[in-house]
């Protein structure tokens, strides 16, 4: 799986540049995926529902099929909680046929990653305390040992992912 991982402070921008990078790399004609990682639990199925209750009996995956939208809920596994990209795994059948997965979030994997960072945070970025980020992304002036791109060159950060992810 070639993912790339967009991580940053909350409300730094994270979501807007994944929307674009999808645009951007999708009028160059690669095929693009997301995963949204999130660290809180979160139900993503309705209580009470039938998916729900098919789970809750015991399914061990739980498929949503409609007109507009699909789904499949399976456990997570806490037992692979340290070994953070093997939960990635589980999503290699459904992103098969993808070039590029963006993924929002997880800044302590091993998988290449680049920060999204605006002074407004009045937070430090990331890169000070993780140096595995490969790139800063932002249009403000700021001190990282790492390369800044220019938040406002969508097309250059794109083709700088591409980049990165075939090393």
């Amino acid at each position: 799986m070639k993912r790339i991982h967009i991580v940053g402070r909350k409300n730094s921008g994270k979501t807007t540049l994944i929307v674009e990078l999808v645009q951007q790399l999708r009028a160059m004609g690669f095929i693009v995926g997301t995963i949204k990682h999130t660290h809180h639990r979160h139900e993503l199925d309705v209580p009470g529902k039938d998916s729900f209750r098919h789970r809750e009996a015991g399914a061990v995956a739980v498929g949503i099929l409609s007109p507009s939208m699909n789904a499949v809920f399976w456990p997570g596994d806490s037992a692979a909680a340290d070994a953070r990209d093997v939960r990635y795994v589980s999503f290699d059948p459904l992103f098969l046929k993808c070039d590029v997965i963006l993924v929002e979030g997880d800044a302590q994997t091993t998988a290449p990653k680049i920060e999204v960072w605006r002074p407004e945070s009045a937070q430090l970025p990331l890169v000070l305390e993780n140096p595995s980020i490969h790139a800063v992304v932002s249009d403000a002036p700021v001190d990282v040992p790492k390369a800044v791109w220019r938040r406002s060159e969508v097309p250059a950060i794109a083709e700088k992912l591409l980049a990165l992810i075939q090393r």
